[in-house]
């Protein structure tokens, strides 16, 4: 019993967006949000969900303080995350198809 007490007791280990990015299950969408590439992982979506609610934020401020609109700052951002992924990972171009970096 003592075994499955601490079996039980360990935290689940989420997968990490590198990982996730590297594996090609989330691709950075063209408006600033991480898209699951990969449907139906209830890891990928926890995590992406997870980013997404943080990004929101950040750019709704980063919006107020620059005087646009949220729309303007996703689309900015958007651009900025595409130039900045590594080779092989997924991205999605301004018409919206995706494709590998």
């Amino acid at each position: 019993m003592p075994f499955l007490s601490l079996f039980l007791s360990l935290p689940a280990f989420a997968i990490s967006l590198d990982a996730a990015k590297s594996q090609g299950l989330v691709g950075e969408g063209n408006r600033g949000y991480l898209v699951a590439i990969v449907k139906g992982n209830g890891e990928v979506d926890a995590l992406v969900n997870d980013i997404n609610s943080k990004r929101k934020a950040v750019y709704l401020d980063n919006a107020k303080k620059a005087g646009v609109s949220l729309d303007v700052m996703e689309v900015r951002i958007g651009q900025r995350l595409n130039e900045k992924a590594a080779p092989g990972e997924y991205i999605q171009n301004s018409s919206g198809q995706w494709q590998k970096k």
